[in-house]
């Protein structure tokens, strides 16, 4: 089951969480909670809305300024026609450190370069994936600097909790579309990385990148070695992470 959402001072209950995702997929059920504040991008462009009534996915900004600027959001329109859920089809920038960070079930992470987490970001990262948040994660260009930090990172986070290849069987290869394998850039087969957390997988991860810069508005990313169905597979990571 998955839950979903801040309340207050803390996350609703896995059962309670899993109600309100089957009233959005069945009826488009609104909640009343206010909207969340978002940071304005770089470009200074006006943020994307944030909409409590639908199912949306944060951009995270982590590290004082570092944020994707290349991981494209066409995947949230893909789940909107090619599923019944009801989602935001534009990601919403939101700060690791900051609590709205709880409004979002799903969120990406993506950067370049070598980076640090404050003490209070390794806390909201800690609390959000063990209270039912999921993050998709990749570096830009497969960044190996960033990867390393990442990974840095996440063994900082987590040190009871190891990054482990998800088998090509698991359910988020045939959610909504069969993928029997994955290939980066040169032809190579690759895997994803997950992290489970008291049995529940909590994050997906890609060294080569899953940023599909393809359709990415403005970027001048090479992609690196990019998983080439990158498309495919974010669509069937948010739909599995917003209903299991």
């Amino acid at each position: 089951m998955k839950h979903w959402g801040f309340i207050q001072s803390g996350l609703l209950t896995r059962s309670a969480g899993r109600v309100i995702c089957l009233l959005l997929v069945i009826q488009g059920f609104a909640m009343s909670a206010p909207g969340a504040q978002s940071v304005k991008k770089a470009r200074n462009e006006p943020p994307p809305r944030s909409d409590l009534t639908l199912l949306q996915c944060g951009n995270l900004i982590y590290a004082g300024t570092q944020t994707s600027v290349c991981f494209a959001d066409r995947f949230l329109s893909d789940v909107a026609q090619q599923t019944t859920l009801k989602v935001n089809k534009k990601f919403c920038p939101v700060r690791l450190d900051a609590e709205t960070l709880f409004d979002y079930p799903f969120c990406v992470m993506s950067g370049n370069e070598s980076f640090s987490l404050s003490d209070k970001e390794r806390a909201h990262l800690r609390k959000y994936l063990s209270q039912g948040g999921f993050l998709l994660v990749s570096p830009g260009c497969s960044d190996a600097k960033w990867d390393k930090a990442f990974r840095q990172e996440m063994k900082v986070c987590f040190p009871q909790n190891s990054m482990k290849t998800i088998p090509m069987t698991h359910p988020i290869f045939s959610m909504v579309h069969s993928i029997p394998k994955l290939t980066e850039g040169s032809g190579k087969l690759a895997m994803l990385e997950g992290l489970e957390i008291d049995g529940r997988l909590v994050m997906v991860y890609s060294k080569e990148g899953l940023n599909d810069v393809s359709n990415a508005e403005g970027c001048c990313c090479c992609g690196g070695s990019e998983i080439r169905n990158a498309a495919l597979v974010n669509i069937n990571v948010f739909t599995y992470a917003v209903l299991y």
